[in-house]
């Protein structure tokens, strides 16, 4: 079984997790309304995708 012979140090073990850190997300604007969305998404706000409308904002606007 793998033991470790010394205690790694709270700086080495730090030094090893700097690379551990949250990317962050890419924006996109959206072609028709210009709202922000994540890329290769349907927009919240109008409903496009790729500048076709879709039907899952039909939907949503039907049931509520």
């Amino acid at each position: 079984m793998a033991v470790p012979k010394r205690r790694v140090s709270k700086t080495r073990k730090r030094l090893r997790r700097t690379h551990y850190k949250i990317s962050d997300v890419n924006l996109t604007k959206c072609k028709q309304c210009g709202a922000l969305i994540k890329p290769h998404r349907v927009c919240r706000e109008c409903g496009t995708y790729k500048g076709k409308e879709e039907s899952v904002k039909q939907e949503k606007a039907a049931t509520e």
